[in-house]
């Protein structure tokens, strides 16, 4: 008698999160990591020392060395931002009522979280 397969358990928002960064920065070419890392580890606290609005405002400061992470950021799949992009992230997240500003702080928060531990375990040390 066959083994009867369990069925599928559904994959929790952290896992999500998780394949996400995992997934996004693989595809950071090496020429733009050093940047890249440097952007990550600054996201987490500037958004809990300012706020995500003035986080994003400093993402956004970097240029084109920023744009890498805020595309990541834009395509986390975060409530309240679905569809946005690089360019129109920081607008988006100004758009939003009170309650979905904490929602999308909380959620960005997490991804940038997975994202730094995800650089820390696959970029090469310079």
């Amino acid at each position: 008698m066959a083994k009867a397969e369990a069925p599928a358990k559904p994959i929790l928002r952290d896992q999500q999160r998780a394949l996400h960064a995992y997934g996004a920065v693989s595809r950071v070419q090496k020429a733009q990591q050093k940047d890249y890392q440097i952007a990550v580890n600054d996201l987490g606290a500037n958004i809990l020392r300012s706020g995500l609005c003035a986080a994003l405002a400093s993402v956004q400061r970097l240029g084109n060395r920023g744009d890498i992470l805020l595309g990541h950021l834009a395509n986390a799949g975060v409530p309240g931002l679905d569809d946005a992009t690089a360019s129109d992230l920081a607008q988006r997240v100004r758009e939003l009522s009170a309650d979905s500003y904490m929602i999308a702080t909380r959620e960005l928060l997490s991804v940038t979280t997975w994202l730094k531990r995800a650089v820390q375990a696959t970029f090469e040390e310079a």
